[in-house]
């Protein structure tokens, strides 16, 4: 009887599993000779998942152009494993189009209207690239044909355990690691030598707070929606007029006008002089916004540049992060890494204006730029210099204004919140899509490409507790605010919606709190005298990463059996959850004690790891390529160990599904 081929269950199969196929199948035929034996369940379709699902409201899109989406391992991408050019979003839906990739099925006539409409520079439906990201999927899998084979359960896992072979009750174990049993919410169970745990965004209970709200809601008939994936909250409780608080007014918050917008029969139009106006439905709410920062995320950007391409990272390189750990035991975000950040994005943003704007800056760029480098970013020196050669306030980089534009002020009543917000946004859009200011997409650039450095560069055990929480924190959320917000349309619809009367915002410094006088929720700002109340609390924001607390039965699983924990930092405030499934540097699953779990894999954002999304810009060196490609070389590694044993411990007839499920 011919041996039985080593198997691994992938617990996920959205595009972060694709992904991992994609790079198994690249890296196979160096690393492991012979048959595998793949298991990927997923209650969803596999390849999109259930955050990139078809199913889901037709009018949401994402915040990426066509141009910058790719699923591929293209050259530039720094891994062990071989490249593979592919085409992105834009260059799949050219390819279908004109016959040049056949294999996809046939696609519903709105989904074909979209993709003769898509441009490099369009921002896709969330549907049309779920179609993408199933076809990546199916190439993936039959790239790794004939010798392995990969079975698809439309399933849920319930619970990873070690199986017992014979009737002993510990795994068997062998060189490649133990052996596991893999139960499925059907009744079903998978024998599995490796596990990977690749479930993406996943819910979360109810944190206390949350709980709380919800039942002074419910006690008192009004309606709260917790953070969660804002397509799969049902909205209908809502009821036109109704007045509703809104906290969060990031990318949650854009798909909620959506839903409630548009997606209630409300329509935009344009005005002869280039305005936006909103045509209501009559079934709409009244919404009142605010957050931290009491603003949306910065409008992607439309302009090219004028001056000279954007460098490579001059200051947050390799050589100047090996100095500091030589130096430094450990090393501190702020201290000694953000510096570098910062100027580095300061470089970006003023060779722009100097090389595409000379009108608007003193002196020469290689004046400035020998002066520049010698100059840490917070010193008075590097302040002076920039005055003298920028002679327009407004021009001169900020990057603390730029995370907290309202800082420090006082509005003396709602007029001035609205006036202030509204104004905010309208300069936002002029900077990020009139042709005349492409400094902000240097300084886009610059902050990208130290974002997908920062994971390859500084190895995560080398940071001090507060500076993990500093970069999974703040950091990420700068970001995020700065280089990863909506389509400018969006911006506009925003403003449209405002005029309407039909978005009022609450500015920065939001706070909100159960009344249990009046039955409703009442909100302000601490930087107003505003102060407004509702029957209706919606939290726009996904949930916070939560193992203990986590929605998904196969996380649950893993963290009550003792087998995974939450990755906990002593910080200046005490121990500290950053509710992240704690792993290692090459993806295991670390126990309580910070043993490594043999077998056991995973990755996504919901992991310690630096964690980068699932796709990326095409010829960025994407983080997500990188992981993926080194996670699969680890789990060809391991297979590769696993066969070479002189016999293979269990039963065959264990050695694939055994299950009632579908494939």
């Amino acid at each position: 009887m011919p041996p039985i081929a080593p198997a691994i269950v992938f617990i996920g199969g959205g595009p972060r599993s694709a992904g991992v196929l994609e790079r198994l199948a690249a890296n196979k035929p160096d690393l492991l000779d012979g048959p595998v034996s793949i298991h990927v369940v997923e209650p969803h379709e596999p390849g999109s998942g259930r955050i990139w699902r078809y199913d889901q409201a037709p009018g949401l899109l994402l915040n990426s152009m066509a141009a910058d989406i790719t699923m591929f391992t293209d050259g530039s991408v720094a891994c062990d494993g071989p490249a593979l050019d592919g085409p992105g979003l834009a260059g799949w839906a050219s390819g279908v189009l004109d016959g040049s990739i056949r294999d996809v099925p046939p696609f519903e006539p709105h989904i074909q209207a979209q993709l003769r409409a898509l441009g490099p520079d369009s921002f896709p439906t969330r549907q049309l690239q779920s179609k993408y990201l199933e076809w990546f999927f199916r190439r993936a899998v039959a790239a790794l044909e004939p010798d392995a084979t990969v079975t698809v359960h439309r399933d849920t896992a319930t619970a990873v355990e070690p199986w017992a072979a014979e009737g002993r009750d510990a795994p068997e174990k062998h060189d490649g690691g133990p052996r596991y049993r893999v139960r499925l919410a059907s009744g079903g169970e998978l024998e599995a030598d490796l596990v990977v745990y690749s479930l993406g965004h996943t819910s979360s209970k109810p944190d206390p707070e949350s709980a709380r709200l919800a039942d002074f809601a419910a006690r008192h008939g009004g309606f709260h929606a917790a953070p969660s994936y804002t397509t799969d909250v049902d909205y209908s409780a809502v009821a036109p007029g109704q007045d509703v608080l809104v906290s969060g007014m990031g990318l949650a918050f854009v798909d909620l006008l959506v839903l409630l917008f548009e997606g209630r029969g409300g329509r935009f139009e344009e005005r002869p002089d280039g305005g936006l106006d909103y045509v209501p439905s009559g079934t709409e709410p009244r919404l009142w916004a605010g957050s931290r920062r009491g603003v949306p995320y910065h409008s992607k950007i439309s302009s090219t540049l004028r001056g000279e391409p954007v460098a490579p990272p001059r200051y947050f390189t390799e050589a100047a992060v090996d100095s500091l750990l030589e130096a430094h035991d450990e090393l501190d975000f702020r201290t000694h890494l953000w510096p570098l950040i910062a100027k580095d994005a300061g470089y970006a943003y003023y060779r722009e204006l100097f090389t595409g704007y000379p009108e608007r800056t003193r002196g020469g760029w290689d004046t400035f730029e020998q002066r520049f480098d010698g100059l840490d970013w917070y010193s008075r020196r590097r302040e002076e210099l920039v005055e003298a050669a920028v002679p327009d306030p407004s021009l001169r980089l900020d990057l603390e204004v730029l995370d907290q534009p309202f800082s420090g002020c006082a509005f003396a009543d709602h007029a001035a919140v609205q006036r202030a917000v509204a104004n905010y946004i309208e300069r936002d859009l002029r900077l990020r899509t009139e042709p005349d200011h492409s400094e902000s997409l240097a300084l886009f650039t610059a902050l990208l490409r130290v974002y997908m450095e920062l994971g390859r560069l500084v190895p995560q055990e080398r940071l001090n507790a507060r500076s993990q929480q500093a970069v999974h924190g703040w950091w990420h959320g700068f970001f995020s605010f700065v280089d990863s917000g909506p389509p400018p349309h969006r911006l506009r619809e925003m403003l449209a919606l405002h005029r309407a009367g039909l978005l009022q915002f609450l500015g920065p410094g939001m706070w909100i709190r159960p009344d249990e006088a009046s039955g409703r929720f009442v909100a302000g700002s601490f930087q107003s005298p505003v102060v407004v109340d509702a029957a209706a609390y919606i939290e726009a924001r996904l949930p916070s990463p939560s193992v203990s607390g986590s929605a998904n039965p196969a996380l649950t699983d893993l963290h009550d059996a003792g087998w995974g924990t939450e990755q906990r930092l002593l910080t200046s405030d005490g121990p500290h959850s950053t509710g992240k499934l704690l792993v290692s540097g090459s993806h295991e699953i670390l126990a309580p004690d910070g043993g490594r779990q043999a077998g056991l894999f995973a990755v996504g954002p919901w992991t310690s790891g630096w964690g980068a999304g699932a796709f990326a810009r095409p010829g960025t060196n994407a983080a997500p390529f990188r992981e993926n490609d080194a996670l699969a070389r680890r789990l060809l590694t391991e297979l590769s160990a696993i066969r070479a044993q002189p016999s293979r411990p269990g039963k065959p007839q264990l050695a694939g599904l055994l299950t009632k499920g579908t494939s």
